[in-house]
Parts: C-alpha cells; sequence; structure tokens
C-alpha cells in the first residue's frame, strides 16, 4: 500500500467516502491501471478534497533519473537518429533511457503502463504513437509528463508535441519535380492513418494545384515508410504503360526500394527515372546515386522533446506546447529532367 501523510484509518475513511474498498484506493493512490475510469475520478476527488499527499515508499532507483522513449515500431536508421539525440540529450542532463517498442501498434497496451508506472521515470516520449485519455491520465496523476514525436494523429488538446513540417516538405519535393519539367509524378507516402504521411501528399497535390497541373489520382500510394513496401509500389507503377516520369517517396528507405525496382527493370536513376525521398537519413548522401530528399530534422525534434520533458519534471511549462520544426529540400544526384527534356 501507498505510503501517506495521514494513518490508515484516513485512507478506509476515504474508502467509505467513496464507496469503495480500501484495496481500491489503494491502486488509484498507486496509479494502477485496473480501476473504472468513474471510480478513480470520485476517489482521487475525495483525496483531494482532504488534502492528503502521498510519500513514495515504492522501490528505491539506484540509477540514474529515466526517460521512457517508447516507438510504435523501432527499425532502421530513422529509429537510430531519434535514439541518439534522447540519449545525447538526456545525459547531458544527468538522465538515463529506457526503450520500448510497441510491436507496430500505435497505442501501448496496459501492461506497458504498469512497467512505466513502476520504473517512475521522469517522463515518457512517444514516438509515431499516444497514449489513450486513461493512460494520459494515470500518468499524470503520479507526475510523469508525457510528449509525443512525430505523432501518428492529432494530439489530444493540452499535449505537448514535436513535428515537422511535413505538408510543406511534401510541396517542396513535388514543386521541384515540377520545375525540372515532371508531369508524370508519382508519390509513395507512408500508412494513410498516419497524420505525416497525409501531410505529405497534401503537399504534393498542393504544389500540382499550384502549378495548374492536374495529378493522377492512381499515382498516389499508401506504403509503409520500409525498402519492401517502396519497392511493390514502384514495381506496379513503374509497369505501367504511363510509367511516372518521377517519384517521391515519403521516406529514405522507401526510396532506396524504389530505386532496387527501376534498376531490376532496366531503368536509369536519374536519367529515366527522377527519385525524390524524405528524411536525409545518412544513407542519403552515400547512396549511388545520392539521393535528393527533404531533410527532417529528426535529431532536433527528439532532442526538443526531451528538453520538454525535462522541462515538465521540475514541474515548470515549456515555451510552447506544440513545435513543427522546418523540413528542407536538398538536391542531390537522383534527380533530372525527364527523358524527353
Amino acid at each position: 500500500m501507498v505510503g501517506t501523510e495521514r494513518t490508515s484509518s484516513t485512507i478506509s475513511s476515504i474508502a467509505a467516502e467513496a464507496g469503495v474498498s480500501v484495496p481500491t484506493v489503494s491502486k488509484v493512490l498507486n496509479g494502477r491501471s485496473d480501476v473504472a475510469p468513474a471510480t478513480r475520478a470520485r476517489v482521487e476527488d475525495i483525496v483531494a478534497k482532504h488534502g492528503y499527499r502521498r510519500r513514495n515508499r515504492g522501490p528505491v532507483r539506484t540509477g540514474p533519473p529515466i526517460i521512457d522513449l517508447v516507438f510504435h515500431e523501432m527499425t532502421n536508421e530513422w529509429s537510430m537518429e531519434i535514439i541518439r539525440a534522447v540519449e545525447k540529450t538526456a545525459g547531458a542532463a544527468g538522465a538515463g533511457m529506457v526503450l520500448s517498442e510497441l510491436g507496430g501498434r500505435h497505442r501501448p497496451a496496459e501492461e506497458w503502463l504498469d512497467y512505466v508506472l513502476a520504473r517512475r521515470p521522469l517522463g515518457v516520449i512517444l514516438v509515431l504513437a499516444r497514449l489513450t485519455d486513461a493512460q494520459h491520465d494515470q500518468l499524470t496523476s503520479r507526475g510523469i509528463p508525457s510528449v509525443v514525436v512525430d505523432t501518428d494523429g492529432e494530439p489530444r488538446p493540452g499535449i505537448p508535441a514535436v513535428g515537422s513540417t511535413n505538408w510543406d516538405g511534401g510541396l517542396a519535393a513535388t514543386r521541384h519535380l515540377i520545375e525540372l519539367g515532371h508531369r508524370r509524378i508519382a508519390v509513395i507516402s507512408g500508412p494513410p492513418d498516419v497524420l505525416c504521411s497525409r501531410a505529405r501528399v497534401d503537399g504534393f497535390r498542393s504544389a500540382h494545384d499550384q502549378a495548374g497541373i492536374a495529378y493522377d489520382p492512381s499515382m498516389i500510394r499508401w506504403g509503409d515508410f520500409y525498402i519492401p513496401g517502396g519497392e511493390r509500389h514502384a514495381r506496379e507503377l513503374l509497369s505501367r504503360p504511363d510509367r511516372p516520369t518521377a517519384i517521391f517517396a515519403g521516406s529514405d528507405m522507401q526510396a532506396v526500394g524504389l530505386i532496387h525496382a527501376a534498376r531490376e527493370l532496366g531503368l536509369r536513376i536519374p536519367e529515366d527515372l527522377s527519385v525524390v525521398g524524405y528524411d536525409d537519413l545518412p544513407i542519403a548522401s552515400w547512396y549511388s546515386p545520392t539521393l535528393t530528399t527533404v531533410h527532417q530534422p529528426l535529431r532536433q525534434m527528439a532532442a526538443t522533446a526531451t528538453q520538454m520533458v525535462l522541462t515538465l519534471a521540475r514541474g515548470e511549462q515549456p515555451s510552447a506546447l506544440r513545435v513543427d520544426l522546418a523540413t528542407e529540400l536538398v538536391v542531390r544526384e537522383s534527380t533530372a529532367p525527364p527523358p524527353s527534356l
């Protein structure tokens, strides 16, 4: 049972007033997830009314304070860019880092919440994932702040979030191809239920609209950000009789996959097909040909989110709850005018 500044009889009084058992009150005080929301709210109201203050008598942490970094799926260099930045920023503040992976899900399971409550971190950073309202409330009740990075959807009001200007990135990538003279341009974005994927495609559409050029809706494909997805969609697009002369990929890894597919079909990059990626991972500058891509400031995004957590953990408010960092087109060797020009 959690320690308090009152006696156990006061806990009994709170339980009696709330019409629940003493163990239920203990679960609420300990932030356990197996309490109905209405019951939790009733107990917390009574606890607040009595000025109840909880003391920590749980396991004593022997190492440095930690930040929980949670990925919906942890793969390739994209994840490593974020991990390196969180580790560096947290380390400079004397904090450590714990990694979790949700197996492709965008919402943590309740078991994850129990582990976090047991670790008592300074805060939680979620990448392409979000807490449910109940999970957020449980962490907040224990003084554990959370920040989302590149959220999969529109974050709940008041939730600190760090992202980038994905619409601008999609616009810049497509505008570059249009200015080179391309008119049959395809896009292979990420999953349609992920906010950044939709924003990049919206930028793709807007670039066509601004140039007064119609786009073919069948040239818009929803991928998964990974090499096999880029390769699969590229094979389909490049096998069409009206194949695109340029493809904007929603990630550098998808761009690598589509280049593999293009080469197997006998196409040269950029002589026969121009390719633009997204993220500007290290692979973009050493791949052959070097990849024109949209620079997404992943390390800066992760460092900003970490600083937000550290600020909130001190009981202070960050200067802004929503931060969108600028993207920038980086032109390299994988784009050129279409073959007919």
